[in-house]
Order: structure tokens, then sequence, then C-alpha cells
């Protein structure tokens, strides 16, 4: 967090909690302006919106609107508005919404949130509700509506009391490579194709689903990633994913078999659902797991998850696989980090290493 310092009358003040020097930097030029004209720096701005009321606006921008009379519909600007609608109404609404947004300090959030965990939310919920209110205030802030971010004011005792308890390094993967191919071959057709596009390609399960052939370069051995089974990618953006020479055979012989639009178009076709379920995929992974004596893993872990694990095995680049993986950061991809095999190289261990076991002593010299 940055703190703004600023002088008046031989006077100092500061303010602190602002989340980036750009934010911290905004509010000290307009402090610059206030002692110019004689202001006093210590009176806060009074906003006549209540959190209530901001929070309604930009859920709707996030969640987006359907067609009313003559207004067309709105699309959302994030996949999980609607969750956040939930969290926010569910949790926190009536607990906050009556203030203002500086009204809104870090003791009364943690109050809220305290209340939450007391009230037997997990620990992973209650850090979901204080992502969802660090997120609204950062936008607050950008509109000038608020001074600081009360979310990230909190304190790190309680911060590490909210976090979840699923520790992603743990997550099991297909660790033997000659047992993805047992699980390919125990999967019917077309749920070995998108099995392979995850454990080979990377892709997320929603994008292996929805991917067309249209979105296929098999002479450029390319997949460009464009949209997910509920519209966008996660990230928003498109990214190429490479094909590498086991998946450009299989995916060859299967769009001579396969003419369809999706490359793993639905098997039930008189229901015609638009995408090949989620839930039929997970079910045919756990029993073939079973077949194959492989620990039952869902589709994500068998697939997506094997893929990045064996690529950090095979001492891929962290910063390829984010690219590959379409992560937002850098720091997302590094859960896999500690499965590169040069982590602990001899080297390392040799520097330290200390000896002990006494020296041995020199047999004296020959006379």
């Amino acid at each position: 967090m940055w703190t703004v310092a600023w002088t008046q009358n031989g006077v100092q003040h500061t303010e602190s909690g602002f989340p980036d020097e750009e934010t911290a930097e905004r509010f000290r030029c307009l402090k610059v302006v206030d002692v110019a004209e004689g202001k006093d720096p210590r009176l806060k701005k009074k906003h006549t919106g209540t959190l209530r009321d901001l929070a309604e606006v930009w859920l709707t921008t996030r969640c987006g609107t359907k067609a009313e009379g003559d207004k067309p519909p709105m699309a959302g600007t994030h996949r999980s508005g609607n969750q956040d609608r939930y969290r926010w109404e569910g949790h926190l609404r009536e607990a906050v919404g009556h203030l203002a947004p500086d009204d809104l300090d870090a003791a009364t959030l943690r109050t809220v949130l305290e209340e939450r965990l007391a009230a037997g939310l997990s620990p992973a919920t209650v850090q979901l509700l204080q992502r969802l209110v660090s997120t609204l205030y950062t936008d607050l802030i950008e509109q000038g509506v608020a001074s600081r971010n009360p979310a990230r004011m909190l304190p790190r005792k309680f911060r590490k009391r909210i976090k979840p308890t699923y520790d992603p390094k743990k997550t099991p993967f297909v660790e033997k490579r000659e047992d993805v191919a047992k699980l390919f071959q125990a999967l019917p057709e077309p749920i070995n194709v998108a099995y392979a596009l995850s454990a080979l390609a990377g892709l997320r399960p929603g994008e292996a689903r929805a991917l067309k052939w249209t979105n296929v370069d098999l002479n450029r051995r390319m997949i460009y990633v464009r949209e997910s089974t509920k519209g966008p990618t996660k990230d928003k953006d498109s990214r190429e994913a490479p094909i590498v020479p086991a998946l450009h055979d299989l995916l060859v012989t299967w769009r001579q078999k396969n003419p369809n639009d999706l490359v793993c178009a639905p098997m039930r076709r008189s229901v015609r659902p638009r995408f090949l379920g989620e839930k039929t995929i997970n079910a045919r992974i756990s029993k073939a797991c079973e077949k194959s004596g492989i620990p039952v893993l869902t589709y994500y872990e068998a697939g997506r998850h094997t893929f990045a694990s064996h690529w950090v095995l095979a001492g891929g680049s962290i910063e390829k696989l984010r690219t590959i993986l379409g992560h937002s950061t850098v720091l997302v991809t590094e859960r896999y980090a500690h499965l590169r095999p040069d982590l602990f190289s001899r080297e390392d261990l040799a520097r330290a290493n200390i000896p002990l076991a006494p020296a041995p002593t020199p047999e004296p010299a020959a006379a």
C-alpha cells in the first residue's frame, strides 16, 4: 500500500491505503490543488451514493442485462459476474450497503468477515468476499468515488486466517506419461479427443468442448483458442496452442471421421445439446482411470493439469507455459514451479553440504 504526505501551513498531513503509485499520485495532486486554494485537507469529500447503489451499477456492468422492450441486451464484462452478485447480495449488501464508500474502513470490514466465519462460512469463501470488496473498491478509486481500499488494509494476521485450505501444488495429475496413453485408449470417441486436447495442448475443459475445426490449423500445427462453452475464454483474450505430433496424427484421422463444425461434437445427437457434456466426460474419465489402474482424477486434473505438470517436469519454460495456458500472469503458472527437475540440483545441494565426520588424520610420512 502507498501513503501520501503533504504540508500545509507548516503542518504535515498523511493519507494511507492506496493500492498503487498511480492512485496515490492522483490523490496527491488533488491535495496540492486544495492547498493552493486554501482548503482544509482534513475535510473528506462526502459522497451521496451508498455502496448499495454503487455496487448495483458495478454488478450490472459485470453481469450484463437482458433485452427489455426497445433496449438491446448488454453483454457482461466478467464470466464470474453472477457469482459476484450472489455473494454481494447474500453476505455483504445488508451489512455494508448503507455506508458511503469512505465510511467503510478496515475495522468494519474485518468485523463483517469475522461474523461470516463465525456463521460457518469456509475461509476460502470469506476470502472471495474480501476479494469482491477489493475489486469493487479498485474501480471506485479509479472513478474518484473512494479514496482508499479497506480490503487491502486488513491486517496480515487476519488475511492468513482466510486463506483457502486447498493447496494447488497438491493437485493430482497423471504422473506417468505411459498412463496418459492408457487413459486415452480406454475412453470412447469423441471423449478421448476432448481429453487429448487438454492433456496434449493444455486447453481448458470448456475450450476443448467448444473448439471448432475452423480454429484448428493442421498445416501450421496450431490451435487458435478463441472461445469457450460460456462464450469468450476465461481471460477474454485469444491465444495459440501448439499441436504436438501425437495430437496432430489424431486430429488428421479424426477430422475425416467427424466432419461436424465442432471438433468434439455431442454424443447424443437426438437431444441435440450444444456441447459435449462435461459431467459425461468426468464420469467416463473416472471409469477409465479405474479400468487402467490409475487414481481417479477429474477431467481438469487428468488433462490440462497433467499437461502443465509434464511440461515443467521436462524442463519447459514457465513463461512459455503461461502463454500456452492463457494465464493472466506468470504468478498463476508458478504453482507448477515446484516440479522443476533443476529446482534442487546437485550443485545447489553441494553448496549447502557441510561435512560432519571428523577430518581424517594424515598418516606420518615414511622415514
